[in-house]
């Protein structure tokens, strides 16, 4: 441990989280966009010819609130267990073989 209280990595440097450029990060924006645009169309523009093509349900509320649900699960799957970059690269500049 340094003096500042933060775990070092390799070499000394302190690794850092891919953050935002985690590809869960990406899939759970795309999957929220997608269902807040669902749901604003479940709540906006579903009519009773569609409600009866569907069997009374609104299918575009139900698949938008769904992707919701499941874009935050990817958000806090990537808070929860964030991919951690080494700070050299694997076998470059390390003395060790992989």
């Amino acid at each position: 441990m340094s003096s500042t209280g933060s775990k070092t990595g390799r070499g000394g440097k302190v690794p850092h989280r891919a953050g935002a450029f985690d590809i869960r990060t990406f899939i759970a924006s795309l999957i929220g966009i997608y269902g807040l645009v669902l749901v604003v169309v479940g709540l906006v523009a579903t009519s009773a010819t569609d409600l009866k093509k569907s069997d009374g349900l609104n299918i575009n509320l139900m698949a938008g609130i769904g992707m919701v649900v499941v874009a935050a699960a990817f958000l806090l799957w990537a808070r929860m267990r964030p991919v951690v970059v080494p700070a050299t690269p694997h076998g470059k500049g390390s003395g060790e073989k992989p």
